[in-house]
């Protein structure tokens, strides 16, 4: 066992740390036998009426599909870079140990994916069951459902880093780049994916269900209908789940990174500590959230485990800090830091509750510029009342604003964690950083509890339509909707804030192995990347630019898709028999469309992640990658918080006109609403989130890249060649990206030749 986990017979590690560590697995595994658990709680449920059970069996069909499909698509690129992966490392047990963390990275994040979205199509049908008789039971499902996948994010997130540290020790970094990578690359393919399929589903079902025919949300008359809440499923449940799995792991290697170069192997050890913590109070925070019958009081259960969840994490670092960071030969400290005790040092606890403070600052910022009583959304809800234009200004005008605010708390905590290391080594004030990051995802399995019971209940709400339930269950499901359209907003808002934590710290690591490439410190490498050098100036520029590039491109994706899903939905309209509803629409056409189109945009963005830095790193080099890495952090938070609070303001917005206000449903002003909701959708659940693993893949290639970009600095042909053919891929992926499929062709051409021929 010692020949396995070298940590075990180091003798730097004291027999506590050695059984701290098998307690973090033990923890890891408690978190997985807790979504086990949690499982057999929600499968065991009434699963409802037959209608009820046929709509879900279409989701859970169409959803797995789409998977299956995307996974054997993207599986050769992932056998290819775990190849390519090998050769990024120079020692022959730390290329193979990089390889298959890469693996294993992809195959975990792949999983908390694929089986969280089963589950919650396994969990919707429960809900609407449940809501016949019980708003508190419908809610306790939905809210487990999520958790399921919150804790399989947690579990594996922790299992995956903690061997691998106890295998590979002082140099488990390393081989972490290779296990990030694999997170981050598939999220970003489930990101973009599953967010081109959903928005062109939602999108198509509202313009022709709502605006064009007037009628309910989820008709079952609609043929996009399965496909919007399959949607729901591959987007917002797999996406999101490996979106915070991957700054789980990038948190964690940055961390290790910074951490053996100030603190030694307790910089390194205390993170999984802290996140061995985070599992427990997540177990704790999320089995808490029940509530009575009133659905006024679910919101107030939600964040009464988000609150209970934090205060059980603070208690566990000041524990674990109190007695675990004790440095004999330190030196004299202030009371602050020490506490009074000499070689006490507990400023790593201070940042990572700086953390937890940001997580809850993004979560009431979030919700107050989304939530349908507060006074932004209400602002886009008046809006709606003079027409569709002022509506879309005004849900600018709020999008615009949250993302000044988001990026000021996000800066605020930055420049808590330097106060709090002020006048020491620069790289323990990028250690406070990244443990600023620990901290915020410390609360990873409530912060997905709370996204995946979004979709949960909006599933729930969609089957409760289409399987014609008594009008108390419907009421029932739109609250739980509702509810859980606020929690959505709110996740993506801490999806957002840790992805710029997570890619700030990797931008120190960036820092850090610049300065051990080059035999210079830390400190010496940081003037080199000032603002004020032309190259790094123009690598920010690029940088900077490249999010808006990206975010096009999945726009007009959705765009493009939702055209065919129209035009597919009219053409099903147009037989009277399911007009009537005597006859079943062909939901597997539009499902099927769905994936053929995100499959087909999938590539284009994935080699602009991939292409982009390592073009900039061989042509410019180092210091102008810095830049670059820079300009993309800042430009991509500020453009995914607009884009995310933008489109949830619009969304609920929507909702507040629904329940009544300024005319309520079929009124001008729901109409406007609408034209909000639509104009938001691919804002806030494809370009938006899609952004979060995009600046993070960027950031982990440029930290595999830097050893390549910096012993081929001179050039060579091989080198200038392979660069001309990254730009040559680029150019026809951008080229491609503004190219009509053929078959949307073939329906504009059809459109063309109708509006020129004579009526009958």
């Amino acid at each position: 066992m010692d020949q396995l986990f070298t940590v075990m017979a180091d003798p730097n590690f004291s027999i506590w740390e050695r059984t701290a560590l098998w307690s973090v697995l033990g923890v890891a595994v408690l978190g997985l036998l807790y979504a086990v658990f949690l499982s057999v709680e929600v499968l065991g449920k009434d699963q409802g009426t037959d209608a009820m059970r046929r709509v879900s069996r279409a989701i859970r069909v169409g959803a797995n599909a789409y998977l299956n499909r995307q996974f054997r698509a993207i599986a050769l690129l992932i056998l290819v870079l775990t190849g390519v992966l090998y050769f990024t490392a120079g020692e022959q047990h730390i290329a193979i140990g990089r390889a298959c963390a890469f693996l294993m990275g992809s195959i975990f994040s792949a999983s908390v994916g694929f089986i969280g979205m089963n589950l919650a199509v396994q969990g919707n049908v429960r809900v609407a069951a449940a809501s016949r008789t019980s708003f508190a039971e419908a809610l306790k499902i939905a809210y487990r459902t999520g958790t399921i996948t919150g804790m399989l994010t947690d579990g594996l997130g922790l299992l995956g880093g903690t061997l691998i540290f106890m295998v590979y020790g002082e140099q488990a970094y390393e081989v972490l780049l290779g296990f990030g990578f694999g997170g981050t690359l598939l999220a970003l393919f489930m990101r973009v994916g599953g967010g081109i399929f959903t928005k062109a589903a939602d999108v198509g079902a509202d313009l022709v269900g709502k605006l064009e025919k007037d009628i309910p949300e989820d008709d079952p008359r609609n043929a996009a209908t399965i496909a919007d809440n399959v949607g729901d499923n591959v987007g917002d449940c797999a996406g999101m789940a490996a979106d915070i799995f991957e700054s789980y792991e990038v948190t964690i290697v940055s961390a290790m990174i910074l951490g053996w170069a100030s603190f030694g192997h307790k910089g390194v050890i205390f993170p999984l500590l802290v996140r061995a913590v985070g599992v427990i109070s997540s177990i704790i925070g999320t089995y808490l959230v029940k509530t009575s019958e009133e659905a006024r009081a679910a919101m107030k259960a939600i964040h009464l485990g988000f609150t209970v969840s934090a205060l059980v994490s603070i208690v566990g670092f000041c524990v674990i800090g109190f007695f675990y960071l004790r440095f004999p030969d330190a030196a004299a400290l202030p009371a602050w830091v020490s506490l009074g005790i000499s070689g006490l040092d507990m400023r790593p606890v201070w940042t990572t509750m700086v953390g937890i403070g940001l997580a809850v600052a993004i979560n009431y910022l979030t919700d107050y510029f989304t939530a349908p009583e507060k006074p932004p959304v209400q602002f886009v809800a008046r809006a709606t009342q003079t027409g569709h234009a002022t509506t879309i200004i005004n849900g600018l005008a709020v999008g615009l604003e949250s993302s000044v605010w988001a990026i000021l708390v996000i800066a605020l905590a930055v420049f808590g964690s330097f106060l709090i290391y002020q006048g020491t080594n620069p790289t323990y004030i990028a250690y406070g950083v990244a443990m600023c990051g620990i901290g915020m995802l410390t609360l990873t399995g409530n912060n997905i509890s709370m996204d995946v019971f979004g979709p949960v209940a909006d599933n729930a709400n969609g089957i409760g339509e289409m399987a014609h339930l008594d009008k108390k269950a419907r009421q029932t499901l739109t609250d739980l909707d509702a509810c859980g359209n606020t929690t959505k907003a709110i996740t993506k808002g801490i999806a957002i804030g840790s992805a710029v934590i997570a890619a700030v710290s990797l931008f120190n690591a960036y820092i850090t192995d610049i300065a051990k490439l080059t035999g210079k410190t830390y400190g010496e490498i940081v003037p080199l990347l000032s603002i004020s050098e032309p190259m790094v100036f123009i690598g920010f520029l690029i940088g900077g630019a490249v999010p808006f590039l990206f975010s096009s491109m999945m726009i007009r994706a959705v765009g493009r898709a939702a055209f065919l899903i129209v035009q597919e939905v009219r053409a099903q309209f147009k037989d009277k028999a399911i007009w009537e509803g005597t006859k079943t629409p062909d939901y597997a056409r539009v499902v099927g469309i769905c994936t053929a189109e995100a499959q087909r945009e999938l590539i284009g963005p994935g080699l602009l992640a991939v292409l982009s830095p390592l073009i900039v790193g061989f042509v410019l080099h180092k210091e102008a990658l810095g830049g670059f890495l820079a300009g993309i952090i800042l430009s991509g938070q500020l453009l995914a918080v607009f884009m995310a609070n933008a489109g949830g303001a619009w969304d609920n917005a929507k909702k507040f006109v629904e329940d009544g206000h300024y005319g309520g449903k079929g009124s001008d002003a729901h109409k406007a609403s609408i034209t909000g909701d639509t104009v938001g959708d691919p804002l806030k659940d494809t370009a938006g989130p899609a952004l979060n693993p995009l600046i993070k893949v960027m950031n982990m290639v440029a930290l595999l890249a830097l050893p390549f970009i910096v012993r081929h600095e001179e050039g060579s042909l091989f080198i200038w060649l392979l660069v001309l053919a990254g730009v040559a891929a680029l150019a026809v992926v951008i080229y491609r990206s503004k190219q009509e499929s053929p078959e949307t062709l073939k329906w504009q051409a059809a459109i063309d030749t109708a509006r020129v021929s004579p009526q009958p």
